[in-house]
């Protein structure tokens, strides 16, 4: 068992300009009240080497999701016929995106809720008049190397830190990396690509559920990539991975999203602010306030299972270089 001394140790070295919530230690945040078994201790190295990490197809399960698009850019025709659920990709090299519905949600998590910080309140009520398509995964390795093969991307190539690249989410991206991307990508296809605002990425990570995970209240190793040396809920330890794993590992979220909690964390456009006090209702992203920090969201590989929460957020300096932040673009639809 990691001591609250070392992880404390660890995560300073690696997150000294995150704003995160909340203190770090061995797990406050696991219910005492839930039933101990011997499934509830961490699980030893041989076990999991001998395991299998889960994983899902990179096309479409038949008969849950409906076929992929033609790799083209849509016409104004194609773009009203999309359904919710449908996938798309306008050019070969672009990443894939689901079509997620218009809606409103409530963001940001109640004060019973375990680990929630005042950062993520007020809670309020957010409305998005439009669909829009979302990246079905975190951009991978493969998608970020083909942006530089064709002269975009500032001609950045990221290390991969020897874990691979091809399907692996790119890392060590700086927000004007991801802001690059976004720009290569919207000229590649003349389509109006960008980032996630924050209120669309709790939105589609929720997924119409309102629980701290889209799956439930507790969490496991065999769900999401984290830190499994600690426990959220009446979830269990489980493996520290200690590394990225490929984007279509574990199940998708009811709008097919993939790693919408853990892997990597991703950047979205706010910037940010303490609490969401003033913030726009309308789904867009919030352009004042420190704007020399942009917030992420999503956990990462090496942080404890609270941060992974559909409601936590994040924010670091844009020129920081943080090596566990990744990317997830949207685009607007008609």
């Amino acid at each position: 068992m990691l001591s609250s001394r070392i992880y404390l140790l660890r995560m300073a070295l690696l997150v000294s300009t995150i704003i995160a919530s909340p203190a770090l230690g061995e797990s406050p945040f696991y219910d005492s009240e839930c039933p101990l078994s011997a499934s509830s201790e961490m699980a030893q190295p041989w076990e999991v080497a001998t395991r299998a990490l889960p994983r899902s197809p990179l096309q479409p399960i038949a008969g849950t999701f409906p076929p992929m698009r033609i790799a083209k850019p849509l016409s104004a025709a194609e773009q009203r016929a999309l359904q919710p659920q449908d996938l798309f990709k306008e050019c070969e090299a672009c990443p894939e995106m689901v079509v997620v519905p218009a809606g409103e949600f409530t963001m940001g998590a109640p004060e019973t809720e375990k680990a929630s910080d005042a950062d993520e309140r007020p809670r309020r009520r957010v409305a998005f008049a439009n669909r829009l398509a979302v990246g079905r995964f975190a951009i991978t390795f493969a998608e970020w190397d083909a942006c530089v093969a064709e002269g975009g991307c500032k001609g950045y190539r990221p290390s991969d830190r020897g874990w691979g690249r091809g399907h692996q989410p790119v890392i060590n991206l700086w927000w004007e990396d991801a802001r690059a991307y976004v720009r290569w990508i919207s000229e590649r296809t003349d389509r109006p690509y960008r980032l996630l605002s924050e209120a669309e990425r709790e939105y589609v990570t929720r997924a119409g559920t309102t629980t701290p995970f889209w799956w439930g209240d507790s969490i496991s190793t065999e769900q999401a990539n984290y830190d499994g040396g600690f426990k959220y809920g009446c979830g269990r330890k489980g493996v520290y991975r200690q590394r990225t794993v490929r984007v279509d590992s574990f199940a998708p979220n009811p709008w097919g999203l993939y790693q919408v909690h853990g892997n990597v964390y991703e950047w979205v456009e706010d910037c940010w602010n303490p609490n969401y006090e003033g913030a726009p209702s309308d789904g867009s992203a919030w352009l004042t306030g420190d704007c020399a920090r942009r917030v992420m969201r999503g956990g990462s590989w090496q942080f404890a299972p609270w941060h992974l929460r559909s409601a936590a957020r994040g924010a670091v300096a844009t020129a920081a270089d943080f090596r566990i932040v990744g990317m997830r673009i949207a685009r607007p639809l008609q």
